[in-house]
């Protein structure tokens, strides 16, 4: 049987209010299964590793220019490729920061897409009118003129890339007047073929294409509004023809008729999975009524469903599928869902295949215990990497039934009721074998608590998260639902147990933590330990030496610092529950690529509030006597220049303009300067030791000897 396992959020969409798109351009992979590029409609281009769930880089075009095509990664030469604006070809390489200096050449005709056929070195581009030039050809002579294929009234609705044995195609659908060609583009040696689909109902038009090759044949697959799945074949073995005659007709095959009811389907997509599975998303669910907000893979050989997930928010009719895994932007989010599709046979497709005394691969939990990551365990490896059949049923069973049991509680049961059934089955059940449920359960919750503004579980979330087993990937509407109903205490739980806090998130809750008043989080429930670290920093304003400047960076402290018989004290511009929030933000993981954007969004009296805040850490920590207990509840001094750094980098302009901000910015670059200076004395101690420990000892050496050791 087929299987979708629990998928993790890639990445946000940006699209605007009420859009009907995705805002996702295309996606393609890059230089191994484990790094994808992803194009949105408006200006960018960002590489995300997928096993890290992060983007490494992203390019934007100016204000004003738009993407017309998905970008795609040359593995011969190591560089993207995209096309602005309709006309020009963009070429740029990982180590470009900006692509509006990468290199581009306009040409002649407009760009429909660029294809990278999979496993080739070269790409072909493919324009609005038709025809196909290899790349190099064209940034060679990017004027030269462009012919016609098409006819009077014909556009492109979906190309693809095909690598054939020894053979590249380029393959692509038209449409003119109500009627639908597919065109197969020879590359080497050169010539097209056409071929017209034979006509559905009146005034439909298929939804979506996906192609392969398989045994010397390109198949096609399409999905017709009424919910009928077609293949046609063709054959790569046919004689090529110098120019295109006449559209050739295609036999089709139904391969699946959907259950759509008396409905049309609108936003609806199909994909070859293998030889005997295809997957589906925007279709209703056999056993769900008339919703179509589900992901199905279907064995076309037997006509069965073999694996439905539900997703949540709106489907925009897209789906993409690299290395076993499945890309399908919904709602506000792009989810990446790893899935299987074992041989098909009759029997599988049942669901009575017997694998007595075969060993077949553990399904993997949504999530890996993020605790043994944090501590360097590897509780995770020690377990059995595989286990029979017969024992995953078993493990699956046990507890399913009273997780079901659960979800169909959460739709009505009271608070207290959900409360005690979820400690129940989470006292009753190993916690690792839950993963795979516990996502659906907090996910649960959080939509009842959105729908329903009355209904709200703060001791039953703060319990799911501690089990250390979910991430903001798995329930990403968890942490703003936490920051509406001002529940810093599972804030600050969400922020420890999270790895995965997108960059927008984390800075939302910054500014929630710098604009609240002290008095609204004195109340909240805190972590002991973090608590417990800020009483103690902030116990008794007291004279602080400080390494390096007590002297300098005394003299322009105006505000907070003052002066007594030669030394500084220097107060917390916070309350103690606000600074152990702020201190979560402070040792939240992010790329300073993509928080700051973010950053710019603070007003100029937080960015002040905040320099001060971190200026009162920097303080504290540069004392001689300051040793910090408890390492795990407090931020590193690296940590808080990191900050400094990015907040006057985002906000430098309007500091420098701000006479309050005078003293505070001398202040803080007399601490950057300060650790600028030890940094590098420490990089040049560094670099001596490893001379005296690479040296090497003379091999004679009388009984009296000078030697003489210079450290520069």
């Amino acid at each position: 049987m087929a299987t979708l396992y629990e998928g993790y959020t890639l990445c946000g969409l940006v699209k605007s209010p009420n859009s009907l798109d995705s805002g996702i351009h295309g996606i393609e992979l890059e230089s191994d299964n484990d790094h994808v590029v992803v194009t949105d409609s408006t200006r960018s281009v960002t590489l995300y590793k997928l096993s890290d769930q992060k983007p490494l880089g992203t390019w934007t075009v100016k204000q004003g220019q738009s993407l017309s095509c998905p970008a795609v990664y040359n593995a011969g030469t190591k560089e993207y490729v995209t096309v602005s604006d309709g006309k020009v070809i963009r070429v740029w390489q990982a180590g470009d920061l900006l692509l509006d200096k990468a290199f581009k050449a306009t040409l002649s005709s407009t760009v429909w897409r660029v294809h990278c056929v999979p496993g080739g070195a070269e790409l072909y581009v493919l324009f609005s009118r038709g025809a196909v030039r290899l790349l190099d050809a064209l940034l060679a002579a990017p004027q030269q003129p462009i012919e016609e294929v098409l006819g009077q009234e014909e556009a492109i609705r979906w190309s693809a890339g095909i690598a054939a044995e020894t053979q590249h195609f380029v393959v692509f659908t038209t449409e003119q007047k109500g009627s639908h060609f597919l065109y197969v583009q020879r590359l080497k040696p050169n010539s097209v073929q056409k071929f017209c689909l034979e006509p559905e109902d009146v005034g439909l038009a298929p939804l979506s294409y996906s192609a392969c090759y398989r045994d010397g044949h390109i198949s096609l697959l399409y999905l017709y509004p009424n919910g009928h799945v077609y293949k046609s074949v063709v054959s790569v073995r046919s004689p090529p023809l110098e120019e295109v005659g006449e559209a050739v007709p295609l036999p089709r095959t139904q391969l699946l008729c959907l259950p759509v009811g008396e409905t049309l389907l609108e936003a609806a997509s199909a994909l070859f999975l293998d030889d005997d599975h295809i997957a589906v998303v925007g279709a209703p669910h056999p056993a769900a009524g008339t919703g179509t907000n589900f992901l199905c893979i279907w064995n076309t050989n037997f006509q069965t469903l073999q694996a439905g997930k539900e997703m949540a928010g709106k489907l925009y009719g897209q789906l993409w599928s690299y290395a076993s895994k499945l890309f399908i932007p919904h709602g506000k989010s792009l989810t990446v869902i790893p899935y299987e599709c074992p041989k098909s046979s009759l029997a599988s497709a049942l669901g009575k295949l017997k694998h007595a005394g075969a060993k077949v691969s553990r399904v993997p939990a949504c999530v890996p215990s993020w605790s043994a990551v944090f501590n360097g365990e590897t509780a995770m490896q020690s377990e059995p990497m595989e286990t029979s059949q017969s024992n995953a049923q078993h493990s699956q069973s046990s507890s399913d039934g009273p997780v079901n049991q659960v979800l169909d509680l959460i739709k009505t049961a009271t608070v207290e009721v959900i409360r005690k059934e979820v400690e129940a089955v989470l006292s009753q059940a190993d916690i690792q074998g839950l993963q795979p449920w516990l996502g659906q359960l907090a996910g649960s919750l959080v939509s009842r608590s959105m729908a329903d503004p009355t209904f709200y579980t703060p001791s039953t979330l703060a319990t799911l998260v501690g089990t250390r087993c979910l991430c903001h990937s798995v329930c990403p509407e968890l942490l703003m639902l936490a920051l509406e109903k001002r529940d810093y205490s599972l804030v600050q739980l969400c922020l420890q147990s999270f790895p995965d806090v997108p960059e927008n998130i984390t800075c939302c809750c910054l500014k929630t933590f710098l604009s609240v008043p002290d008095g609204d989080v004195e109340t909240a429930s805190l972590e002991p330990g973090s608590l417990s670290f800020m009483e103690t920093l902030t116990a008794q304003e007291r004279g602080t030496k400080l390494n390096g400047f007590s002297a300098a960076g005394g003299e322009h402290h105006h505000h907070h610092p003052e002066r007594t018989s030669g030394l500084l004290v220097h107060t917390c511009p916070v309350g103690v529950h606000k600074a152990v929030l702020l201190n979560e933000v402070l040792q939240t993981p992010y790329s300073d690529t993509f928080l700051l954007p973010h950053l710019k969004d603070l007003s100029p009296q937080q960015v002040m509030l905040f320099l001060q805040y971190l200026q009162f850490l920097y303080f504290n920590y540069s004392e001689d006597s300051f040793e910090q207990e408890d390492k795990s509840r407090a931020p590193t001094l690296t940590q808080i220049l990191d900050w400094v750094c990015l907040l006057l980098d985002a906000h430098f302009t309007v500091l420098v303009m701000t006479p309050e901000a005078r003293g505070l910015l001398v202040n803080l670059h007399s601490f950057v300067k300060y650790q600028v200076r030890f940094v590098s004395e420490l990089g040049k101690l560094e670099g001596s030791l490893q001379e005296l420990q690479h040296m090497r000892e003379e091999k004679h050496i009388g009984q009296y000897s000078i030697q003489v050791i210079t450290l520069f």
